[in-house]
């Protein structure tokens, strides 16, 4: 062990070794074959990186993710240590330069991907190698039953044992105990010593929020914690792409990880944040990160992950350190169908594991019950929710919910388990509990036991938590051999023998918060300055009244209830006001940012500039191609097909121009579709309403002699004249 710590300190600069690592890698010096379960930033890489060193020859480290690859070899290279990595993204000539020095015992680690390590030249070449071990990494993607399965891993043992007789060490951060079963039996490794961590990362702090005005909520997070290093995760390219414009154009130094990103671009997104030289990067969760950056300080998944495991292995990214690490969930249950839905092309027994293993997802997100608790429960973990105010808290524990006394619901869900002979997963457990005469309960007879329908004047979804609350309180326990099958525990069978009172927690009903919020403002919309609104609408009636407009056309409500809250003391902060353009700063702008200096200086305001969310629509190929053909006196319902548009469709489009201070000159178009008089008619109309709703519009003016459509145009050309 002193001469470990004497190579520890020497190469990596520590003094002490971390929880298992220094039993692990005697182990490996051992060549006994090892199985690593260690969580995210616990230092997995180090158990197979120092062993390495003490020996002759090369280690051989298997790993799926190209990105990783490189980042670990930069940071050996940084060390002085020789490692390279073998893949597709080589050229011959370093293909070859990296077999020469492997052959001369040069190279300590070289990393190999799963598709490199098949390919008969490579194994043949690794043949005449002096391999010191092998190192499996990522070992859950050889499992079927995990998160990320990969065929390729199926194949290394047999590839492995043609190359010879080596030392195995698999390593992993996310498998349950189903997965881990896998993992032995296809490796080969059912006598390895098995090395197991905790799972729980005492310094993340987990969230689950419904998916209501995103867009506005990142915005506010990231800019209130300027600065700081943080990964975004989105389920399509297409969002990471849009995600990453929303930020940069709220001058968040943000960047896209995606695959179909250009190498070369997505190596440098990577450098770049690495290198603190952006702060945010967007990835899809499908494509995974492989960045070891110590230093990440938030994880936020804006779209559902597909699995418990790739949500605890994206959020371990976070905190690193062991520093502060914020992971916050946008959840809805429309994401999970959406993820669904991609699985229609699989085989019946790939569907039905990857619905597991959403449910499982979705149950997380809408339960009470203590994140981290379940967190751990998942991967075979004990954990007493008690102890999460003592580290970083979640959600859950930070803001309790309501409790109720589940002594009876529990009683219910165990005797059905063992009515039903221990035999099925949850939701048969809840049919039978519920009364439900499906074609299944009945092939069984179910519908006959004592239990059926006891429980049916609750709904599914309360049943749904019972169950996975007498799970999680170690009654039931998920059976390893058939999955989704859950069984009575000894602790369950005493409760039945002898009930004892305990305490259960309401979830969330998060689509109905989902629809509330909806219906309510926006998010941040209520934080406004009731004075300074009030004031600023007096001042622009005043303003209004000199130019002869209506008090509507100079800014209207929504924009002043956002200077109000973020009081814009210039002509750029004023420029980031939703419909606030260059030409309305021009024409209207001058006297509200003097009025909001002196608001600001009179009462010691701190101004906060930094939560308005500019919208980088604007700045899209469908916006300036609208504003070219406009300018070109193109037909409407040309660009409109152009476009792939519906009319309505574009008509919103041209208003959301408008709105954002655009001039637009429609003259061309509307002078063909209405006479003058008319024109005059709705015109005077505006110049004098207290509002530009449509609606009001219609009332006052008839609707059999106007149309939605002819108004809205008309609208658009009176704002453009007057506010623009």
């Amino acid at each position: 062990m002193d001469k470990l710590r004497e190579k520890l300190k020497e190469v990596f600069g520590f003094t002490q070794f971390r929880g298992n690592q220094g039993p692990v890698i005697k182990n490996i010096l051992a060549r006994k074959n090892t199985f690593v379960i260690m969580p995210t930033g616990a230092g997995k890489s180090l158990c197979y990186q120092l062993p390495a060193l003490m020996q002759e020859g090369t280690a051989i480290v298997i790993s799926p993710l190209i990105a990783l690859m490189k980042n670990q070899v930069d940071q050996l290279n940084a060390f002085g240590i020789n490692a390279k990595f073998l893949n597709s993204t080589l050229t011959k000539g370093e293909m070859t330069k990296v077999k020469k020095e492997t052959l001369s015992g040069e190279l300590k680690l070289l990393y190999v991907a799963p598709e490199s390590l098949t390919k008969e030249e490579n194994i043949k070449f690794l043949k005449q190698a002096k391999i010191s071990f092998a190192a499996v990494d990522e070992a859950h993607c050889i499992s079927e039953w995990g998160h990320d399965f990969r065929p390729e891993y199926r194949k290394i043992k047999g590839i492995l044992e043609e190359i010879g007789d080596l030392p195995l060490i698999a390593l992993t951060a996310t498998a349950t105990p189903k997965v881990q079963l896998d993992i032995k039996k296809n490796l080969g490794m059912d006598e390895a010593d098995i090395f197991l961590s905790s799972f729980n990362r005492g310094n993340l702090y987990y969230e689950v929020r419904p998916k209501v005005h995103v867009k506005k909520q990142l915005i506010k997070f990231i800019k209130d914690n300027k600065g700081k290093s943080g990964i975004i995760y989105c389920l399509s390219r297409k969002k990471v792409e849009e995600i990453a414009g929303l930020l940069q154009v709220n001058d968040i130094k943000a960047a896209p990880y995606h695959a179909g990103l250009e190498p070369s671009i997505r190596a440098k997104n990577q450098d770049d944040f690495l290198n603190e030289e952006i702060d945010v990067i967007v990835a899809t969760i499908a494509f995974g990160m492989g960045i070891d950056k110590p230093d990440v300080r938030f994880v936020i998944h804006y779209d559902t992950p597909k699995s418990l495991e790739g949500y605890y292995q994206e959020t371990g990214r976070s905190g690193r350190d062991g520093l502060e690490g914020n992971c916050i969930l946008f959840y809805r249950y429309k994401d999970i169908l959406k993820l669904e839905k991609f699985q229609k092309d699989k085989t019946v027994t790939e569907r039905e594991n990857a619905k597991l293993l959403l449910d499982e997802m979705s149950m997380y997100s809408e339960s009470s019950v203590c994140r981290r608790k379940q967190l751990l429960h998942y991967f075979g973990e004990k954990y007493d929710e008690s102890s999460c105010g003592k580290t970083m808290w979640c959600d859950i524990c930070k803001y309790p919910p309501e409790k109720f006394e589940g002594k009876e619901y529990v009683s219910l869900v165990l005797e059905t388990a063992e009515k039903t002979e221990e035999r099925f997963g949850l939701k048969h457990l809840v049919d039978v509990i519920r009364g439900v005469e499906n074609q299944y309960v009945k092939s069984y007879k179910h519908n006959e036991l004592p239990v059926f329908g006891q429980g049916k004047e609750d709904k599914e979804e309360f049943w749904n938590s019972v169950v996975r609350q007498t799970l999680l309180h170690h009654y039931l326990e998920k059976d390893l051999d058939i999955i989704g099958v859950l069984k009575l525990t000894d602790l369950g069978r005493e409760f039945l023998v002898n009930p004892q009172p305990i305490t259960l927690v309401k979830d969330k009903d998060f689509e109905s918060l989902i629809e509330q919020e909806d219906d309510e403002q926006p998010f941040m919309s209520k934080s406004y300055d009731e004075v300074l609104f009030e004031l600023l609408k007096k001042l622009r009636k005043d303003v209004a009244r000199r130019k002869n407009l209506p008090p509507y056309v100079v800014f209207q409500d929504p924009s002043l209830e956002e200077m109000a809250t973020v009081y814009p003391t210039s002509e750029e902060e004023m420029a980031k006001i939703t419909g606030v353009g260059k030409g309305k700063i021009i024409k209207f702008g001058k006297p509200f940012i003097e009025f909001i200096q002196e608001y600001v200086e009179e009462n010691d305001i701190i101004t906060a500039s930094d939560v308005v969310i500019k919208s980088a629509v604007n700045k899209s190929k469908t916006k300036i191609f609208i504003i070219q053909q406009i300018d070109r006196k193109i037909d409407l319902q040309e660009i409109a097909d152009a476009k792939g548009l519906s009319y309505p469709e574009l008509i919103d489009e041209i208003e959301n121009i408008c709105y954002s201070g655009t001039k637009l000159n429609l003259d061309y178009y509307i002078e063909n579709m209405l006479d003058p008089d008319r024109q005059d008619e709705v015109f005077d109309y505006f110049m004098t309403a207290p509002s530009d709703k449509i609606t009001d519009a219609l009332d006052e003016l008839g609707e059999e002699d106007y149309d939605e459509e002819d108004i809205r145009l008309l609208r658009i050309k009176f704002l453009s004249d007057h506010a623009n």
